[in-house]
C-alpha cells in the first residue's frame, strides 16, 4: 500500500518514441527540437516522497526491489518530492572504457532476494534522468520540455562519477546529434532521441522520435518447432499484437548452436500449452523445418530480434535473435514499434503518379 502524496502518482505509462530513419533537422530560423543520446537500458520512472520510493517500469511494474542501490541513491541524491523519467543501466569497464552492459542489467531481474542483494553490490546500476514529471509540490507534465528539463537539472544537481543519479546530455544542434549517433554507439547507446522543445509530456503516446542503429523489434515467443535432428528446438515462432489485441505470427528465428537449441528446449518445455499435442503447421510459405508442426507455449517471453524487411505484416526473411527483454511486457509488443510502413502502394514510389 502506497502512502505517497505526490502531484503525479504511480503508475504512469511513459511517453514513447516513434522510429524514424534520420535525425530531424531544425526548421529554418528557429529551434524546435532537443536531441539526446538514446540509452540502452530499462526505461524507468522514479517516484520519491520522503522515505517512499517507487521505480515504475514501462509496463507499470515496480522495479525497486531489483535495484536497492538506486532506491538508496534516490533518497540520498534527489529532493524530498520528485518524479523523474529516465533509464536504468549497469556500467561496466570494457578494456579501459566505461560503457553500459546489457547482459549485466538483464541479470538483475531475479526472484531470489539473496541474488538481488549480491548483484546490487557486484554490478551496481545507475539512473540516467532525461525528463521530469514533478518537482516538490508541482506537476510539470503539462509544461514544455524546456521547462521540464530545467526541473530535471534542479532535481539532480551537479553530477559526479561517484553518484548513481545522472542527467542525460542534450543539444539543439542536429550536427552534434549526428556525431553522437556514430560516436556514442561504443558507449552502450543505441541511437538518438529527438523531443519537441514546446511539447508537453504525454503518457503512452509516441510523441518523441528515435533514430536507431539497427532495425529491431521486440517480439513475443509463442511457440517452437523441434529441430530436424529431433534434438533441441529448430526455430522459435514470433508474434506481435495487433490493435485488436490479437497476437499474430510475424515470422521465426532459428540458426542456434547445438547447445543453445537444447537449452532453449529445456526453457520452453514447461511452458507448453498442451504437453501432449503439437499444432499442425500454419498455411504459410514460411517454413523452418521439414515438418510444419509447431508446439504452442504460453506467450510470456519477450526477446529482441534483428530484421531487414517486413512484407504483409510479416518478416520477409528469417530474423536473428539478439537478446532477451525481461523489462518488456508481452502485451506491449505491437506493430507500432516498427520503423517502416507495413504496407505501401507501388504507385506511391513511382515518379509522376
Amino acid at each position: 500500500m502506497s502512502f505517497m502524496d505526490l502531484p503525479v502518482m504511480p503508475p504512469v505509462a511513459p511517453m514513447l518514441a516513434k522510429a524514424v530513419t534520420s535525425v530531424p533537422p531544425q526548421p529554418d530560423g528557429s529551434v524546435a527540437w532537443s536531441y539526446e543520446p538514446k540509452w540502452d537500458g530499462f526505461r524507468a520512472l522514479v517516484f520519491r516522497d520522503g522515505d517512499e520510493v517507487t521505480i515504475g517500469s514501462r509496463g507499470g511494474k515496480d522495479l525497486a526491489r531489483y535495484f536497492p542501490e538506486i532506491v538508496a541513491a534516490v533518497k540520498d541524491e534527489l529532493p524530498d518530492k520528485v518524479v523523474l523519467d529516465g533509464e536504468i543501466g549497469v556500467p561496466a569497464l570494457i578494456g579501459d572504457t566505461h560503457r553500459l552492459d546489457w547482459d549485466s542489467l538483464a541479470q538483475r531481474i531475479h526472484p531470489a532476494e539473496s541474488r538481488v542483494t549480491m548483484l546490487a553490490e557486484k554490478t551496481p546500476a545507475i539512473f540516467i534522468g532525461f525528463d521530469a514529471l514533478a518537482l516538490e509540490s508541482t506537476s510539470v507534465m503539462g509544461e514544455p520540455f524546456e521547462v521540464r528539463r530545467e526541473a530535471l537539472l534542479r532535481a539532480v544537481g551537479p553530477g559526479g562519477r561517484d553518484r548513481r543519479v545522472h542527467v542525460s546530455r542534450v543539444t539543439s544542434d542536429p550536427a552534434v546529434a549526428e556525431d553522437w549517433f556514430s560516436a556514442f554507439e561504443g558507449a552502450g547507446l543505441d541511437g538518438v532521441v529527438a523531443k519537441r522543445l514546446d511539447g508537453v509530456y504525454v503518457e503512452n503516446k509516441r510523441e518523441m522520435l528515435k533514430i536507431k542503429h539497427k532495425r529491431t523489434a521486440d517480439c513475443v515467443i509463442f511457440g517452437y518447432r523441434i529441430h530436424k535432428s529431433g534434438t533441441g528446438i529448430g526455430s522459435m515462432l514470433l508474434g506481435l499484437y495487433g490493435d485488436d489485441g490479437e497476437l499474430r505470427m510475424v515470422g521465426g528465428a532459428g540458426a542456434f548452436s547445438d547447445a543453445k537449441r537444447i537449452e532453449l528446449q529445456q526453457m520452453f518445455e514447461p511452458m507448453r500449452l498442451d504437453p501432449e499435442k503439437a499444432s499442425p503447421g500454419e498455411p504459410t510459405r514460411w517454413r523452418s523445418e521439414k515438418s510444419g508442426e509447431w508446439i504452442p507455449i504460453r506467450p510470456e517471453l519477450v526477446a529482441e530480434f534483428a530484421y531487414d524487411q517486413m512484407e504483409n505484416h510479416r518478416f520477409r526473411h528469417t530474423v536473428k535473435f539478439l537478446r532477451w527483454r525481461p523489462d518488456r511486457e508481452p502485451e506491449s509488443c505491437g506493430y507500432d514499434q516498427l520503423d517502416v510502413p507495413l504496407t505501401y502502394d507501388l504507385h506511391d514510389v513511382l515518379e509522376g503518379e
